[in-house]
């Protein structure tokens, strides 16, 4: 039977700031975006804020409407990157097989390692992390990977949460279903309107209807559930190709139509492209998650026609597959536009008797061109039309910030 940790530092950023300025340890403390570009919202709060009731993804106003003391500090993510890899380090000296989910979450496979018994180098490793960095931990114990996780957000902070194979179900099949790790917000509304509400539910319910409401992601789900998961933990270090090429951001005003969304995607999908023929791959997938201006998150993704590189098809593709999906009920604040499932662009491809794999082969030429000209003046040194177009009907509003932290809910 594996041993698998799962260890999260917690409340990160305002951890390292409270230790970094001692002063702050008895105040609530939260790690704020700035207001000027959009990323005005709760990053990451201290146990005493969150006491008082500020949630992360609240916005500043709303976070000090919920504690009037509260103290607002700007983020400094390039020392919440070294202590990351500080933690990491404390890692290694148990096991090499040390997977980071995040800055702040590692899963560790510590089968038969050296260190002791899973629950005495989850102690090594709580004590080590606070006693030399000053940070704690919550760290689950457990025969894989989804439940190690669920086991360490079970208790916070600074505790040790073990799910043994033989008792599994007594402990995790009567929490919610949104507790566990695949289960986001549209997943778990979706569950809900079926009276799934537990992970026990989801459990024991028939694999085949999850496949038809999900896919196959139902049974993915049906398995977590089930505590079948076996995916191994990543060696310290491991990099493997990459799956896709995204780009994300937080726009400094609304989105209020399809109009404006097809703007920015002409500004995001060149870098995509770009990454795409520097690597020597093709998408067939088309992915877009986006959120509300209430934060609520939105994930889709569509198979293209046929593979690609190109802007042009990316943009099209993704605005075919967002005005299926999204109905307008709120404006939109953010927007991530990813291309995926990707394949060597020297796979054959069936051409056409129309034409089109001529006109396909004039827009690549002019994509390559405009390549070059931003890499030897910079990315805005040549730029669509539509993208310009959407920075100056809405006053700059489509200035760019990218977004921290991972991107959910596909």
């Amino acid at each position: 039977m594996r041993a698998i940790l799962h260890s999260d530092l917690n409340s990160y950023y305002a951890s390292v700031e409270i230790m970094l300025n001692p002063a702050l340890r008895d105040l609530p403390v939260a790690v704020c975006g700035s207001r000027e570009t959009r990323h005005g919202i709760v990053l990451a709060k201290s146990e005493i804020a969150k006491r008082a009731g500020v949630q992360t993804g609240m916005a500043i106003w709303e976070a000090k409407r919920c504690c009037g003391d509260l103290v607002v500090v700007p983020p400094q993510y390039e020392l919440y990157i070294r202590f990351s890899r500080l933690t990491r380090e404390i890692y290694a000296r148990f096991t090499g097989q040390v997977e980071p989910f995040g800055m702040d979450e590692c899963w560790l496979d510590v089968t038969g390692a050296p260190g002791g018994t899973p629950l005495e180098i989850a102690e090594k490793i709580r004590a080590a992390t606070k006693t030399e960095l000053g940070l704690t931990v919550s760290i689950g114990i457990s025969f894989n990977k989804v439940f190690a996780k669920l086991g360490s957000d079970m208790r916070k902070p600074d505790a040790i949460t073990e799910i043994p194979y033989e008792h599994f179900r007594e402990i995790v099949w009567p929490l919610p279903a949104g507790e566990m790790l695949g289960v986001g917000p549209a997943t778990r509304r979706k569950l809900e309107k079926r009276s799934i509400d537990t992970i026990g539910q989801l459990a024991q319910t028939d694999p085949q209807y999850l496949r038809d409401w999900f896919g196959v992601n139902g049974l993915r789900l049906w398995r977590h559930a089930n505590g079948l998961d076996e995916s191994p933990v990543a060696p310290l270090g491991y990099s493997e190709a990459a799956k896709s090429f995204g780009h994300g951001v937080t726009t400094s005003a609304d989105l209020y139509n399809d109009e404006e969304v097809r703007n920015l995607l002409y500004a995001l999908a060149p870098r995509i492209s770009r990454k795409l023929r520097e690597n020597g791959v093709q998408a067939r997938t088309v992915e877009i998650e986006f959120r509300d201006n209430e934060l609520i998150h939105y994930g889709f993704r569509s198979k293209l026609a046929r593979p690609t590189q190109s802007t042009r098809e990316l943009v099209e593709s993704a605005m075919v597959l967002f005005r299926q999906k999204y109905v307008w009920e709120r404006p939109l604040m953010s927007f991530t536009l990813r291309a995926a499932d990707l394949i060597s662009e020297r796979r054959p491809r069936q051409l056409d008797f129309f034409g089109e794999e001529e006109r396909r082969q004039r827009q690549e030429k002019l994509e390559r061109a405009a390549d070059e000209i931003r890499a030897r003046f910079g990315n805005d040194a040549i730029q669509t039309g539509s993208a310009m177009l959407g920075k100056l009907r809405r006053n700059d509003a489509l200035e760019f910030v990218r977004m921290p932290g991972r991107m959910h809910g596909f």
